[in-house]
């Protein structure tokens, strides 16, 4: 593995999309969330919502990985995430990690989010890792 330094007001930032309804799909399929809110378009509308929107750990996931890509997944010692928002078919996002501090023990505190193409926050959260 590379070295990959840290610091803090270190920030990486990935742009994905769109999210497409195959994206949700396959996530139903993988993670075996099948609430139909997020494959049913009927059910969706008739819930009161525009569309099927996905889910919120599918976005979690790509930050996770947008982490563990950046400090290994074996730094990874702590990593939690609030869902703030929906993200529809069609949306595109910004992941952000920004390293916000060094810590005592030599870990780091990272905040975490993803927005639309909206700026809209629908993800906000931290985590803990350790340099790689």
């Amino acid at each position: 593995m590379e070295t990959r330094a840290i610091r803090p007001g270190m920030v990486r930032i990935e742009r994905i999309g769109p999210i497409t309804r195959q994206d949700i799909s396959r996530y139903a399929g993988a993670s075996g969330d099948f609430n139909p809110i997020h494959i049913d378009e009927e059910f969706a509308r008739k819930a009161g919502f525009k569309s099927v929107f996905a889910m919120g750990m599918l976005t979690s996931a790509h930050l996770s990985r947008l982490i563990s890509d950046w400090v290994g997944p074996n730094n990874v010692k702590r990593f939690k995430t609030r869902f703030t928002g929906k993200v529809w078919p069609g949306d595109e996002l910004e992941l952000k990690c920004l390293v916000k501090e060094k810590n005592s023990d030599g870990t780091y505190e990272l905040d975490v989010s993803a927005s639309n193409q909206g700026n809209e926050i629908v993800i906000s959260g931290n985590a803990t890792v350790i340099a790689p």
